[in-house]
């Protein structure tokens, strides 16, 4: 249901998905019912809907795909590891939330990127983390040692493909989680850093495109 808009479905539509990926009737409602103890989601009238916390992992996963952008000035974000040796566990977790503020790391503890991205670096990143502003004489350069641009955009160019060719509602679903791991770790660079035919914004108009038409495939079957 996370990549599902509105995220609420009838108990008897969740069944039926679930037996396009072989769940079986009884393996969803023990998984539903999981899902109700431990707080995932919620149920009224035989409709399960994402509970409020994840309505917030939902609406954040939407931001993180299609973050915010600013105008870019030159300057660069950089963010410095504060203090002495950390638990393995905090290093992790810094790591995971560096790459989804879409940082890359120029040594160990330095993380940077250009300054047109709006996300706060608020818990994890905050605790552990300094910011500066600051600059570099040759911006490009700097892009290359710190993203495979020519990696990602191929990867991106096949995923537009196999959005295309997914007729079936698992390969459609196989696809949409594919494209979204992809566009989550987009560096999101300003215009003036990427190459000639950078294929971010295409592929995320497609999988736009995709997944509304996607939805409503969804739930013709699920109500049929």
């Amino acid at each position: 249901m996370l990549g599902y808009h509105p995220p609420e479905l009838p108990i008897r539509a969740l069944i039926k998905v679930g037996g396009l990926f072989g769940i079986g009737e009884r393996a969803t409602r023990v998984a539903l019912t999981r899902m109700l103890r431990d707080g995932d989601v919620t149920a009224a009238d035989g409709v399960y809907r994402l509970s409020a916390r994840q309505l917030r992992r939902q609406a954040k996963q939407d931001a993180l795909t299609s973050p915010e952008t600013r105008g870019w000035d030159g300057s660069w974000q950089m963010a410095v590891v504060a203090g002495q040796a950390r638990p393995l566990a905090e290093r992790v977790a810094l790591r995971k939330a560096m790459v989804a503020f879409r940082m890359a790391e120029l040594r160990e503890g330095v993380w940077l990127r250009p300054d047109n991205v709006v996300l706060e670096s608020a818990g994890t990143i905050a605790e552990q983390c300094e910011f500066f502003v600051s600059g570099h004489a040759d911006p490009r350069s700097l892009v290359d040692r710190l993203w495979d641009l020519p990696g990602w955009a191929a990867e991106a160019r096949r995923l537009h493909t196999t959005l295309d060719q997914a007729e079936s509602l698992v390969d459609g679903f196989m696809a949409t989680a594919e494209v979204i791991r992809h566009l989550l770790v987009d560096p999101y660079l300003p215009a003036e850093l990427l190459p000639p035919g950078w294929p971010g914004d295409s592929l995320r108009q497609r999988y736009t495109e995709f997944t509304a038409g996607y939805a409503g495939r969804l739930r013709e079957y699920s109500e049929g």
